[in-house]
């Protein structure tokens, strides 16, 4: 099924079901008011949910309406936990050896991951508000999964059977902050500011085979400006899949329901698919020419992040946003 949150004035929104061609939506809060409150008691809800979303796909009837994604927060406006991996090799090699750097021997054992803000998630087409374009503004897009509660210690072969949603991510990131922040020691923080995520937030069974338990197989769709920067496929040079990601971050500590795990940046070693990001595209300038000429966003620009199905329609909707100046209040 397919899953969204109505922006309705609250905090968490107004949890709805949208139709598989998502031309038709329908509210659901009288089975469960929000997507985090269907999450916490998932075995119970989602067979309600997907009772509604049937009967809606058969015929919307008088209290469907028109689904617009405009309307629409992000499926979990807020979450207790968002923790973000980096799955693709190519993209870590790449951004090391731009900046000289070699790979940390780990990685390919010991998932790098770092926890970021999830109290005020940005909208799929909420602007960027950004105060200086000298911060270095980059897109990031990625895949992610919502998982339900994970015990402490669970082992890979377990932790997928645990994941409940996928959906798109754009995780922003300010480059021109994070190198003097990591130089601390001490992780990401201003450096890394509200990620937007896709309206809708899919069960993995609307997938079809390009979900196999722990990966997702479709290229991702990454446009700036209108024209396109990369379609990597996510399936694709995935080195930690979803299930070694949620068993890293379960490895010390239980995950709540509503945790959201991210992909990373999606990557391919083939060239050819561009990037989904604007450090990697400079990474390879700078690779090739001894020096990057892409910039990254200013005021004004537009991005776009979609997933096509085989068939060329939209998964989970766009995420389509455009950089803003914001003024601070006085």
């Amino acid at each position: 099924m397919k899953l969204a949150t109505l922006k309705d004035g609250t905090r968490d929104g107004t949890l709805i079901v949208v139709s598989r061609d998502l031309k038709h939506a329908i509210k659901a809060d009288d089975i469960a008011p929000t997507l985090q409150a269907a999450l916490d008691d998932w075995d119970y809800i989602s067979p309600q949910l997907t009772d509604r979303y049937d009967a809606l796909n058969r015929a919307p009837g008088t209290r469907a309406f028109e689904f617009d994604p405009a309307l629409c927060a992000s499926p979990l406006p807020r979450a207790y936990q968002w923790a973000d991996g980096s799955a693709y090799v190519s993209h870590v090699e790449r951004l090391r050896k731009a900046r000289g750097a070699e790979m940390p021997k780990s990685f390919r054992s010991d998932p790098l991951m770092y926890q970021g803000g999830s109290d005020a998630f940005l909208g799929p087409n909420e602007d960027i508000s950004l105060e200086s374009e000298d911060w270095g503004l980059d897109l990031e897009a990625e895949i992610a999964v919502i998982t339900g509660d994970v015990p402490m210690g669970i082992p890979k072969k377990e932790a997928g059977g645990h994941i409940h949603l996928v959906m798109l991510v754009n995780d922003l990131s300010l480059r021109d902050l994070a190198a003097a922040e990591l130089a601390k020691g001490f992780g990401f923080f201003q450096s890394k500011p509200s990620s937007a995520f896709s309206p809708l937030a899919l069960t993995p069974d609307e997938l079809g085979p390009a979900w196999d338990g722990s990966k997702l197989s479709l290229p991702l769709l990454v446009q700036v400006n209108g024209e396109e920067l990369g379609h990597p496929n996510a399936g694709v040079d995935m080195g930690v899949d979803f299930p070694r990601l949620i068993a890293h971050a379960a490895g010390t500590r239980p995950l709540a329901a509503g945790t959201i795990i991210g992909s990373g940046t999606v990557s391919n070693a083939d060239q050819s698919v561009g990037t989904a990001c604007i450090a990697e595209k400079r990474a390879l300038e700078t690779i090739a020419d001894g020096a990057a000429t892409t910039p990254f966003l200013k005021f004004g620009d537009r991005v776009r992040i979609e997933m096509l199905d085989a068939e060329g329609n939209s998964l989970f909707g766009a995420i389509e946003q455009q950089v803003a100046k914001y003024t601070p209040p006085r």
